[in-house]
């Protein structure tokens, strides 16, 4: 009985002290918090860039978290990783950074319900998303956005349906909104929100289906007081009527806003209204810089013809409140070449000539507005201005003289940084329309800029040629023509492994499509001699060769040469680093040539006349930059790739993402552009040989099978092992 009771005594001591560690273990995992991020790309770590952000708050920060509860998969995983994500930001930004989730369910009333009314305030509105239960397809709307608080300030995410590229909008945010309070605080001048509505459109107004015009200004003065309180108190309201003040017409007439004009009529009661014009719109206004928005739509409708509709109230306040960011130039300046040929980047760029241009960048100037300023320059006219630390160069067509090729050529001396995306070939369709036009191939004729001889100085040069490769886009044929699927050659896909990884920036592009693209090299001799730094980006696959001389891109014709020696790999892009050699180092100044209506005579007599002599006698020396501060160049063999059809609007592809990584990178934002591209949803898996892939199959099919077996046998002969033992200890 002793010895049964000191069993029983040791046991419960046991119990206890298990009991004990138990409950200790818990204590330290509730105080001891520690994740460990096993993912490659460290998808649910915080990035530096994200850290460099909220370490620099100097005011309360506060984000605002909006979703319904229970939402079915993959939402529900949204959330989560929403948590996870904020408590990263909120250890980086200490007590400047805090956060708060509202469980917003369909009920209205209580507690979810002011959670609603409080979200709807910040303008998140439900979205509706689909649902699988019990094998249906179901509808339901749910709440799933954030609003950001800083100072006076507030930033919405209305929709979050995703958690890839999250972090990059929740710091891109951030750090609008803290360019945004220092660049308000720094405002000497209000910035001006101008209403221009001519008072004699009160009289056409109900004949034109618009109501409540006489009430516009009143409703712009609430919304400029309401967002007044959200910006320090920086905005003015100015109500301007062009009919009775000439001075506000002529004024309305530099901005080129709507103007209606109208011959008498009688109306259906029999009054007469005489003829008369009237202007509307809004302008909001700061310094030199200047965005309009529309106060009146007008569009056609079939059978209904034109007709006219005031915007709404809260969409004008959404527009004032976006082109504030636009007038007070929160983010940092790059330049964008609008002259000489080049792609439109936006309808601003009709002022520059481009008003035959059919296609525009439009995807890739709203990736660009989100964290940086515009600026089209015109390069003949205007030259480059000082401040511009990076100037994008894309699709140039028009020979440039070489006083223009000086100006790029000192402003890369200055220590600047230049993207190049050049086209070897211009494309030129033909003119004929109907049938006549689908029989007709178009010409490719080659582009020479003299680009060519600048970039070749500094040790770039790009080939006469289009790289075409078997490991490329494959399009779908229609039934009706066959069916199946087409190589189209003329865009290479270009894989992991032929994407330079030493490069952060490209760490995480899994893969590109480029598009009628040309060979990039560089003169390894030239470099050295200058003491650059070469950075090659990408490469086309082994089985890729060149199309030179003649070029003909239709699909049908092409085909893999049959002489193996003529599949290569060649480079299709290269960054350039390092203290550039002017190409004008030893050369005089080139003189700016005259505008197409002032002949040399006219402007060398007007020289005389102003100056009382000849003043082309005058040598200039002395203002040449001959070695230049460390710049960068990009240069690649293509602007297709900028184009809509290639970049989407989100930022979502690699393509899109190469683009900004490249832009952010010469910039100086490199942590940017890894963070943008970490969580990039294109992850091919590796290509294996055929025989590896035989190897693998036969492994899964036999090995499992053989390795139980194995398996069996060596727990067989184990027992067999110990059946002798003991055999053998009690002599049986």
């Amino acid at each position: 009985m002793p010895a049964e009771k000191n069993m029983n005594s040791g046991r419960m001591t046991k119990f206890l002290i298990y009991c004990v560690v138990v409950v200790l273990l818990n204590i330290a995992g509730i105080t001891l918090f520690f994740r460990a991020d096993l993912t490659s790309n460290k998808v649910y770590s915080l990035s530096d860039a994200s850290r460099k952000v909220v370490e620099t708050l100097s005011e309360p920060l506060t984000v605002k978290v909006f979703f319904n509860a229970n939402l079915p998969a993959p939402y529900n995983t949204i959330e989560r990783y929403l948590h996870d994500l904020l408590d990263e930001y909120s250890v980086a930004g200490g007590k400047y950074f805090n956060y708060q989730f509202y469980n917003v369910t369909a009920d209205d009333e209580g507690e979810a319900g002011r959670s609603q009314e409080l979200a709807q305030n910040y303008g998140i509105h439900p979205v509706q998303i689909q649902a699988i239960e019990q094998d249906e397809v179901k509808f339901q709307m749910a709440y799933m956005g954030m609003a950001i608080l800083h100072g006076d300030i507030i930033e919405s995410i209305p929709t979050i349906t995703s958690t890839e590229g999250l972090e990059y909008q929740i710091t891109s945010t951030i750090q609008k909104m803290n360019n945004k309070i220092s660049a308000l605080l720094r405002l000497k001048d209000k910035i001006t929100v101008k209403l221009f509505l001519s008072s004699s459109l009160r009289v056409v107004a109900p004949y034109m289906n618009i109501l409540g015009i006489s009430e516009i200004p009143k409703k712009m003065e609430d919304i400029v007081e309401t967002l007044n309180d959200k910006n320090y108190g920086k905005l003015t309201f100015v109500n301007l009527d062009p009919s009775t003040d000439p001075e506000a017409e002529e004024e309305a007439g530099k901005f080129n806003l709507l103007h209606l004009n109208w011959d008498s009529f009688q109306d259906r009661q029999g009054r007469q209204i005489k003829a008369d014009r009237g202007l509307a719109g809004i302008v909001v206004e700061h310094g030199d810089r200047f965005e309009k928005i529309k106060l009146i739509e007008v569009f056609s409708l079939p059978l209904f013809g034109t007709q006219y509709q005031l915007t709404d109230p809260d969409e004008l306040e959404q527009a004032i409140a976006g082109t504030i960011d636009a007038v007070v130039n929160i983010h940092e300046e790059i330049g964008y070449l609008a002259d000489h040929g080049t792609l439109a980047i936006g309808p601003d760029m009709q002022m520059f000539g481009m008003q035959q241009q059919q296609e525009t960048l439009s995807n890739l100037n709203k990736l660009l507005e989100s964290g940086y300023s515009v600026k089209p320059l015109n390069l003949q006219k205007d030259g480059i201005p000082e401040g511009l630390s990076f100037l994008m160069i894309a699709g140039p067509k028009e020979p440039f003289t070489d006083y223009e090729l000086y100006q790029i050529d000192q402003y890369l001396m200055k220590g600047k940084n230049i993207a190049v995306f050049m086209d070897a070939f211009h494309e030129i369709r033909p003119q004929q329309q109907g049938m006549m036009r689908q029989m007709q191939r178009p010409v490719y004729m080659p582009v020479k800029t003299g680009l060519e001889k600048l970039l070749g100085h500094y040790g770039l040069n790009m080939k006469e040629s289009i790289v075409l490769d078997e490991h490329s886009f494959k399009q779908k044929v229609p039934n009706a023509f066959g069916g199946g699927e087409r190589a189209i050659y003329f865009a290479p896909i270009i894989k992991n492994e032929r994407i330079n990884k030493e490069a952060d920036f490209l760490e995480n592009i899994k893969g590109l499509v480029m598009l009628q693209s040309s060979p990039v090299d560089i003169d390894e001799q030239t470099i050295k001699d200058n003491g650059l730094t070469a950075l090659e980006l990408f490469s086309s696959s082994e089985r890729s060769w060149q199309m030179q001389d003649r070029i003909d891109l239709n699909p049908m014709y092409l085909s893999p040469p049959s002489n193996e020696d003529d599949f290569k790999s060649v480079t299709m892009a290269y960054i350039l680093e390092g203290a550039f050699p002017s190409y004008f180092a030893d050369k005089p100044v080139p003189a700016r040539e005259e505008q197409k209506d002032e002949s040399p005579e006219d402007a060398k007599a007007e020289e005389k006349r102003d100056s009382g002599m000849d003043m082309s006698k005058i040598v200039t020396e002395g203002v040449t930059i001959k070695k230049g501060k460390p710049g960068r160049i990009f240069l690649i063999g293509t602007s297709e790739i900028l184009k809509d059809n290639v970049i989407d609007d989100k930022g979502q592809t690699p393509n899109a993402q190469f683009v900004m990584n490249v832009i952010d990178y010469l910039n100086g934002r490199g942590d940017i552009a890894v963070m943008r591209s970490k969580t990039q949803r294109f992850n091919p898996l590796r290509e294996v040989a055929p025989a590896v892939r035989t190897g693998i199959k036969a492994a899964n099919i036999v090995g499992l099978p053989v390795l139980v077996v194995i398996a069996g046998m060596i727990v067989w002969a184990r027992r067999r092992t110990r059946k002798r033992m003991i055999q053998r200890i009690f002599g049986t």
